[in-house]
């Protein structure tokens, strides 16, 4: 792409760079507040553009609000810790649970053919909201690396993110465990 005689967004490293100055504010918390928005998510259940697609006893499924793909979801505990080796028992067995039946139901929904599972544990690993402990559920299908991302820096997304926490949200319990 040639470079415009206007400024550039590519730094000294030649790499483009796409700024999000909307993004800090989800950072800092919903509204740009300082509250955690994995503390609030599950306080918005039943409002309008609530993105929390099931609940747990200790930990529930959110879609992520900045997904790299379609589905993209984040289990949750309800308590506010940072590490992994701070859940109890019963929030480590119910993250597994609900990341279990998350990728039951992406299956069943869109057809996941494989999916990228992890946690960012402190904000040197990456984690954007270190504060409060999160898993992603990733879905992932043969060339959902096309293009548009490599070349364009852009993701598509078919669906709004609302619509498909209504299809998730509505399937969730129709989908088997693995146990059955």
């Amino acid at each position: 792409m040639p470079e415009s005689s206007g400024s550039s967004s590519r730094g000294p490293d030649a790499w483009d760079r796409l700024y999000t100055p909307h993004r800090l504010a989800y950072l800092r918390g919903q509204k740009g507040d300082s509250e955690c928005p994995f503390c609030v998510a599950p306080e918005t259940i039943g409002d309008d553009g609530n993105l929390v697609c099931a609940t747990g006893e200790h930990a529930y499924v959110v879609l992520n609000l900045y997904p790299y793909n379609s589905g993209h979801l984040l289990v949750c505990p309800y308590r506010h810790v940072a590490d992994y080796t701070e859940l109890t028992e019963d929030e480590r067995e119910e993250i597994g649970a609900l990341t279990q039946q998350a990728m039951h139901t992406l299956r069943k929904l869109s057809n996941a053919q494989g999916f990228n599972i992890g946690m960012n544990q402190g904000s040197i690993s990456g984690a954007g909201i270190a504060a409060h402990l999160h898993q992603h559920v990733v879905p992932r299908w043969g060339g959902d690396t096309n293009f548009m991302p490599i070349i364009g820096g852009t993701k598509v997304l078919p669906q709004l993110l609302e619509e498909t926490r209504t299809l998730l949200e509505e399937n969730w319990q129709a989908t088997p465990a693995l146990s059955d």
